[in-house]
């Protein structure tokens, strides 16, 4: 393999690629809860919160890729197993199935915690002058800031 040379050295590739696994691990955790909540929602709300999970899924599916790559392009290997996610991640597992109220609730819970851990990968990407991670995890912030601001609207009735 070709030696990696893109400005950032060894030391802080690995610091901001540590920092990446954690949010790639809570987008992940937070895609499965979504993606479950979609297949179990009942209510009265069944089809709004039904569609809008799905746009969320949809949307954090691509992230997950986004944010893997990002670390692979940084020559580290990303996690990909339930155990290494489970370990890394911030968001707990959700076993039983919510009410729906309760699930817009862990679901704004979930996008507010995605959003710190963008924060701590943020201050780690600056400091080692990556810019690409900079943007990426500055786009993935807004993403989670609004989306956790659409579920609480729609708690709110």
């Amino acid at each position: 393999m070709t030696k990696i040379d893109i400005g950032i050295d060894a030391k802080d590739r690995e610091h901001i690629a540590d920092g990446l696994k954690k949010l790639l691990a809570d987008s992940y955790t937070l895609y499965l809860q979504t993606h479950y909540f979609h297949w179990n929602v009942t209510g009265p709300m069944f089809r709004e919160l039904h569609l809008m999970f799905e746009e969320q899924y949809t949307e954090l599916a691509e992230a997950v890729d986004d944010i893997a790559e990002r670390i692979r392009t940084l020559d580290v290997f990303a996690p990909g197993t339930y155990k290494a996610f489970a370990t890394l991640a911030s968001i707990e597992e959700v076993v039983e199935v919510p009410a729906a109220e309760k699930m817009v609730e862990i679901l704004t819970k979930g996008h507010e915690q995605v959003v710190k851990t963008c924060r701590d990968v943020l201050k780690v990407a600056q400091e080692g002058d990556d810019e690409s991670t900079v943007a990426l995890v500055s786009d993935r912030m807004r993403v989670h800031e609004k989306t956790a601001w659409m579920l609480r609207a729609t708690s709110r009735q």
